[in-house]
């Protein structure tokens, strides 16, 4: 017997071959309560709607919440598989059932492999995309060697939904237990983990480390079974990915590579994106005619926006009602300006024509162009957000980017 358990009213810090010490308890409880907290607040906030500028502040809020305290758990969660690993494992109170030791170790172990999974999954998605709902740390919005990309951002976001169904499975089973030894076998089982020290038999099973190494095989088996249908489910084709492509134009200028990106303000937070499928005609001359020197058509897929966390609620009905207007075009005539050019031109979006100026600048070295360009926009121009009418949650103003190289139709 150690000296642990000479003094059964007064636990000390360290495990014993018998009893948990308070390390290993306050971890436990901890860990139970930032969960207990945690996944409510995730479910909560997934359903909570934002169908207004209040709803969307609350459920930023929620988000922030649930980020906040899950990265907590995440850490806590670290520190009681290191304090596990460098400390005695109290032996079982289970004697002669075999199948329900092997049982009561996978699920620890599947357990704490969710307990870091879960929440390191959910943070390496936050650190993928862009949105709401920062994380209250002064760390973490994003992280080294992770891109800011939404395939990336779905692929961790897969991972999160399936191992968080696998951590609360886990979770179930292990209460069922536990409530199981205390009322129907009357064990201890329960109580060492409680405050204070429970009176134990003189002599405890000792549950043998052949079950413990099957319970491990099978713990493997269930993370690897989980990890391979994440993997899958993060990369199953985007739904967006069966719009129909835009058809190829042809014009005097051909573009080569180009990015279209728009960045909005929600919450006070920059929201960067970008469309990746579009097409321009582009007719231009270094000399004028009548004061023109050519003339642009854009046409842009609504469909293929890609605006991290935010992409759903943009594309639909409210703001860009791609379900209903697939498409935008700008187009107009081009002219010089003071510094570089513009293009007088008027942009189609949502069901609204509004006149719309872009400034850009044009660098020509052996047939190839080199354009880029900015202008920002008002949604309310639009139409869009009417649920927003102040910037207290929605900005107003859109700032939308183009950069593109083309090159002359007849080099080619």
């Amino acid at each position: 017997m150690t000296a642990t358990d000479a003094r059964p009213d007064h636990p000390g810090p360290r495990n014993s071959s018998r009893r948990y010490g308070s390390v290993a308890k306050t971890l436990h409880w901890l860990t139970a309560l930032l969960l207990l907290t945690a996944i409510p607040l995730g479910l909560v906030a997934n359903a909570w709607p934002y169908d207004s500028s209040a709803q969307l502040a609350v459920k930023a809020l929620l988000f922030s919440l649930h980020k906040t305290i899950g990265l907590l758990a995440f850490f806590v969660a670290l520190a009681r598989i290191f304090w596990a690993a460098i400390q005695p494992r109290p032996q079982t109170l289970i004697s002669g059932r075999p199948i329900q030791v092997l049982l009561a170790d996978a699920t620890h172990l599947v357990l704490y492999a969710s307990l870091v999974i879960v929440p390191l999954s959910g943070w390496l998605h936050h650190a993928a995309t862009t949105g709401f709902a920062p994380i209250w740390w002064p760390f973490g919005q994003t992280l080294p060697f992770v891109p800011q990309s939404e395939a990336v951002a779905g692929f961790f976001a897969a991972w999160h939904w399936l191992f968080t169904k696998l951590l609360a499975a886990a979770i179930l089973l292990h209460i069922i237990g536990a409530l199981k030894h205390h009322y129907i076998d009357r064990d201890a089982t329960l109580a060492r983990m409680l405050p204070g020290q429970p009176a134990l038999p003189d002599r405890i099973a000792d549950g043998g480390a052949g079950g413990h190494h099957r319970a491990i095989i099978l713990a493997i088996a269930i993370w690897v079974l989980a990890l391979a249908g994440g993997t899958l489910l993060g990369l199953q084709t985007d739904d967006r990915a069966t719009i129909p492509r835009l058809a190829e134009v042809q014009s005097e200028w051909a573009v080569r590579d180009g990015t279209l990106e728009i960045t909005v303000q929600q919450l006070g937070s920059a929201v960067t994106g970008s469309f990746a499928d579009w097409t321009a005609e582009i007719d231009f001359a270094e000399a004028p005619s009548d004061g023109l020197h050519g003339r642009v058509d854009v046409v842009i897929a609504i469909g293929s926006l890609s605006l991290g966390g935010v992409t759903t609620q943009a594309l639909d009905a409210e703001f860009f009602n791609a379900a209903v207007f697939p498409t935008a075009r700008f187009s107009g005539p081009i002219r010089a300006a003071d510094q570089g050019y513009v293009v007088d031109g008027v942009l189609s979006l949502a069901g609204r024509d509004v006149p719309a100026v872009l400034p850009f600048t044009l660098a020509i070295a052996d047939d190839t162009a080199t354009v880029s360009g900015q202008v920002t926009l008002d949604r309310r121009d639009f139409g869009m957000g009417p649920s927003y009418p102040d910037e207290s949650s929605m900005g107003f103003g859109v700032d939308v980017r183009v950069a593109l190289t083309a090159v002359r139709a007849e080099a080619e």
